[in-house]
């Protein structure tokens, strides 16, 4: 007796569609990242030792969040939608192959 398998093809279906949701959201957090941290260099003030410091302290952090926090996270979502996706087709075309039999 052959083992057979059974797939979920709504449900593969169902986590890209919430996978492309998240990376919808990153975009948003990455534009957040990028756009809403701005610091203006006179913002911390003037004529006091630190600030240039400070201010390229902040600057670095906001570079590490938006290319190594956030990308990071959106380029691992989008290659496990993209995964995902391959899987499903691929599981659809041997659904399709099989009743054709």
């Amino acid at each position: 007796m052959a083992k057979e398998y059974r797939v979920d093809l709504d449900a593969l279906d169902q986590v890209v569609r919430e996978l492309n949701s998240v990376l919808k959201d990153m975009g948003e957090a990455k534009g957040k990242a990028k756009n809403r941290t701005y610091l203006p260099d006179s913002a911390l003030g003037k004529n006091f030792g630190e600030r240039k410091r400070m201010h390229d302290s902040h600057n670095e952090m906001k570079k590490y969040i938006e290319d190594n926090i956030v990308s990071l996270i959106e380029k691992m979502v989008d290659e496990f939608g993209n995964k995902t996706k391959k899987a499903k087709e691929a599981y659809d075309d041997a659904e399709h192959k099989n009743k054709l039999k």
